[in-house]
C-alpha cells in the first residue's frame, strides 16, 4: 500500500516554487496559440479566485479522500499483488465501475493545475505516492486496467473476456487511456516530472500495438470517447506520429466496425455527420477530438463536420444556460429544438465537454462567438455543478425543479466531481490567446499573465469584479515595448446576441453600450471577428480601460422551443438568473411576471458568498373560495443560476411565465368543480 499523507495536509500551502515542464513541444496546429496554464495566476478572493481556492482546500482533498474510502487505490494495489503473486486474485464483478481507475487520473489532473496557482509540496508528495501505487499495477506490456488484472479469469462485468473484447461498449479501456494521458500531460507540465508520463506512454503504446488496421491487430473505437483527443495532445507533447495516427485511425473508424448507433454517434462515419446526437458527453469529447485531429492534419472534411456539428448544437439544441443533452434517457441530446426544462440533463460533464468544443473551434477560426457560448457554459451551465464551497454536486443541471434535486457530497458513478476537480483549475488556460501579432482577451478576471509575442514574454495584468460589473483593467508590464494589437473581446450579450444562432433573442429591445480606452483615450476599432482591436506600440504601464453596460436583460425562445414558449429568462452579463423558494414566499409554479418588467439589481448573499440579486413585480395567482382566479402582487427575487439549491430543496425556475397558458403545470392549480 502507498505511503499515506493526510488529506487534510494536503489542503495546506507551501512556498516551494514548482518547476514548470521544460520539454520543446511539437506544434499543435491551431492557427492560434492558447495561453498556457502555467503562465497565468488568478488574483485570490475573487470570483474565481475563491472557486479555485475552493478546489484546492475542499474538491480535490475530497476526490483522494473518496479514491481512499471507496477502494479505488485498492484496486491497484489488488491488481500488483495478483501480478506478483497469481494465485491471489480479488473479486471485482459488481464492485464500482469499469472506470473507476479515471478518478485518480482526473483528480491527480486537478490538483497539478492547482500547483500552479498555489505550490504546495506536501501535494507533490502525495501525488507521488498515488502514482506508486498506479504504477504496479502495470503489466509487463504497458496495459493498465485494475477491472481486468485483479483477476483475468473473472473479470469486471463489463470488462469482456478478453483485451478490447467490450471496447464499444462498456470496458471504458481506451476511456481510462483517455484520462490518464490527460492527467499525465497536466502533471508533467506543472512538475516537469515525468513519473506519471511513462506510465501513460506505456499504456498507450500497448494500445497501438494491439489496436488498428494490421494483421494482428483487432478493430475497435472508444466506446466513450476522449483517447482521441488525449492522443492528439500525447503527440503534441511527445512528437511521436503513431499517438496521432491512432487518434486519427479511432475517428476514421467510427461507424464502420459492429457498433453502429446515434447513441455512441456511430451511426454513420464522423465527415458525414452534420448533428449533435447521441450521450452529449461522449459527443462533446468526440468532437474536441475531431477539432484537435483537424488542427494537427489540416484534414477539411473533419473541420466542415464539426462546423456543421455546432451549427446544429448551438441553433437548435443548447440551452440558455450553455447545458446540453435534453434527456436523462442516454445521457443524450434530443431531437431539434427538444429542451424541456424539469427534465433537463444538462450533465456537468457535458458542460464541460462543451467548453472544450468552443475552445478549440475559436483556436481554429478565431472568432468571438465560440467564446461567447464557452462563457455562457462556463458561468452558468458548469459551475452550476458544483457548490460554492466546492463540496457538494449536481450531475444533472434542471432548469426547474419541484424539489425533487439536492446536492450530493459524491455519486457512486463519480464522472462529474472528479471531472469538476480537473477542469476549475485548469480556467488559467482559457483567459489568454496569441496569433503572430495579436494577444487576444477571451475572459475577464482578475488575474496575472504572460504571454510571448514575436518571441518576447509580455506580463499582462487584470483587476475586474466581472461579473458583478462590467469594468475591466487591462495593465500592461514588462518587455511591452513594440508594436502588436490587443484583441479585447466583446461579449454577445453587449452586442445584442444572446447565442450566436436565432434560437434565443432579447426581448426588452434595449440596446448596451461599451467603451474601451488606452489611457483614456479611444485607440482601436471593432472588427468582424468579434473582437475590439488596438493596435499600437505598447510600452510598460499602458493602462486598457474596458466598460460593457451591465443590466438586467429579458430573452425569449424561439417559437420551436415549445417548452420556453410564453416565458422570458433573465440574465444580466454573462449569467441566468433563475427564482428560488428562499428568496419567494409564493408558489413559483403560479405567478405570473409582469408584461413590462422593471428590475432592480441589489448586493445580497447565498450562504455566505455575495451575489447580485434581481428584483421585479409578479402575480402570485391562486383561486378565491368562489373558485375565481385571483392574482396577488408580490415581489419576485432571482439569483444567479449557479448559485440554487444550496439552502435546501424547493421551488426553482429559470424560465418565468409571462403569459397565462405559460403558467405550468396547470393541473397543480386546485381548480373548484
Amino acid at each position: 500500500m502507498m505511503k499515506r499523507i493526510t488529506i487534510l495536509a494536503l489542503a495546506a500551502a507551501m512556498t516551494l516554487s514548482v518547476p514548470a515542464a521544460k520539454k520543446q513541444q511539437q506544434s499543435h496546429g491551431y492557427p492560434i496559440n492558447p495561453v498556457p496554464f502555467t503562465s497565468v495566476k488568478v488574483a485570490p478572493g475573487t470570483f474565481w479566485g475563491q472557486r479555485l481556492e475552493a478546489s484546492r482546500q475542499v474538491t480535490i482533498p475530497l476526490a483522494f479522500s473518496k479514491c481512499e474510502e471507496t477502494g479505488r487505490y485498492t484496486n491497484f494495489s489488488n491488481a500488483a499483488e495478483h501480478m506478483k503473486d497469481p494465485s491471489k486474485v480479488f473479486k471485482v464483478n459488481g464492485i464500482g465501475f469499469s472506470f473507476d481507475d479515471t478518478d485518480p487520473y482526473k483528480t491527480i489532473e486537478g490538483a497539478s493545475y492547482i500547483l500552479q496557482t498555489y505550490p504546495d509540496k506536501k501535494l507533490v508528495a502525495y501525488i507521488d505516492s498515488v502514482l506508486d501505487v498506479i504504477a504496479s499495477a502495470q503489466e509487463p506490456d504497458g496495459y493498465l486496467y485494475t477491472a481486468r488484472t485483479q483477476n483475468p479469469d473473472d473479470p469486471h462485468h463489463w470488462a469482456g473476456p478478453t483485451r478490447w473484447s467490450t471496447v464499444e461498449i462498456l470496458s471504458h479501456e481506451f476511456y481510462n487511456l483517455g484520462h490518464m494521458v490527460e492527467g499525465a500531460i497536466a502533471h508533467y507540465q506543472a512538475t516537469g516530472s515525468r513519473k506519471f508520463l511513462d506510465i501513460a506512454i506505456r499504456y498507450a503504446d500497448c494500445v497501438i500495438r494491439e489496436v488498428g488496421p494490421g494483421e494482428n491487430q483487432v478493430q475497435r473505437v472508444p466506446g466513450h470517447q476522449i483517447a482521441e483527443m488525449a492522443l492528439a495532445k500525447l503527440y503534441i507533447v511527445t512528437g511521436e506520429q503513431k499517438y496521432l495516427d491512432q487518434a486519427k485511425f479511432f475517428l476514421d473508424l467510427r461507424g464502420k466496425t459492429d457498433r453502429k448507433d446515434k447513441y455512441s454517434q456511430a451511426h454513420k462515419p464522423v465527415i458525414e455527420q452534420d448533428e449533435a446526437v447521441g450521450h452529449a458527453v461522449r459527443a462533446a469529447y468526440m468532437y474536441a477530438g475531431m477539432a484537435d485531429v483537424a488542427a494537427l492534419t489540416g484534414d477539411q472534411d473533419y473541420i466542415k463536420a464539426i462546423d456543421a456539428i455546432w451549427d446544429n448544437m448551438v441553433g437548435k439544441k443548447l440551452y440558455i444556460t450553455g447545458g446540453i443533452g435534453a434527456t436523462a434517457h442516454g445521457e443524450a441530446f434530443g431531437e431539434n429544438y427538444e429542451l424541456p426544462n424539469m427534465t433537463a440533463y444538462c450533465e456537468t460533464c457535458a458542460a464541460i465537454g462543451n467548453v472544450y468544443v468552443n475552445h478549440r473551434l475559436f483556436l481554429l477560426h478565431g472568432e468571438s462567438k465560440y467564446y461567447d457560448v464557452l462563457e455562457r457554459t462556463l458561468y452558468n451551465g458548469l459551475i452550476s455543478g458544483m457548490s460554492l464551497d466546492g463540496g457538494g454536486f449536481f450531475y444533472p443541471n434542471p432548469l426547474e425543479s419541484l424539489g425533487q434535486h439536492a446536492r450530493q457530497p459524491w455519486f457512486g458513478c463519480a464522472c462529474c466531481p472528479s471531472n469538476l476537480c480537473r477542469f476549475i483549475p485548469s480556467l488559467p488556460g482559457y483567459v489568454y490567446a496569441v496569433k503572430d501579432r495579436n494577444v487576444y482577451v477571451n475572459l475577464f478576471l482578475s488575474n496575472e499573465g504572460t504571454v510571448t509575442v514575436d518571441g518576447k514574454k509580455v506580463a499582462l495584468s487584470q483587476t475586474t469584479e466581472y461579473p458583478w460589473n462590467g469594468d475591466i483593467a487591462v495593465t500592461i508590464g514588462q518587455n511591452a515595448a513594440g508594436q502588436f494589437a490587443l484583441k479585447v473581446r466583446v461579449p454577445g450579450w453587449v452586442r445584442g446576441a444572446v447565442v450566436p444562432s436565432d434560437l434565443y433573442a432579447y426581448a426588452d429591445g434595449k440596446q448596451l453600450g461599451y467603451s474601451i480606452k488606452v489611457n483614456g483615450q479611444e485607440a482601436g476599432t471593432l472588427s468582424e471577428d468579434g473582437y475590439y482591436t488596438i493596435d499600437r506600440k505598447w510600452k510598460k504601464g499602458d493602462k486598457v480601460q474596458i466598460h460593457f453596460d451591465m443590466e438586467p436583460r429579458t430573452v425569449r425562445a424561439i417559437d420551436l422551443v415549445k417548452e420556453d414558449e410564453g416565458c422570458i429568462s433573465v440574465e444580466r452579463g454573462p449569467l441566468v438568473y433563475c427564482a428560488e423558494h428562499p428568496d419567494n414566499d409564493f408558489d413559483l409554479t403560479k405567478m405570473i411576471v409582469n408584461q413590462k418588467p422593471a428590475f432592480s439589481v441589489s448586493d445580497g448573499k447565498v450562504l455566505e458568498y455575495p451575489v447580485k440579486t434581481i428584483a421585479t413585480r409578479a402575480q402570485a395567482l391562486d383561486f378565491d373560495s368562489e373558485g375565481r382566479l385571483t392574482a396577488k402582487d408580490v415581489q419576485l427575487t432571482l439569483i444567479p443560476y449557479y448559485a440554487w439549491c444550496h439552502r435546501g430543496s424547493g421551488k426553482m425556475k429559470v424560465w418565468l411565465p409571462q403569459a397565462l397558458m405559460a403558467v405550468r403545470p396547470a393541473k397543480e392549480l386546485p381548480v373548484k368543480e
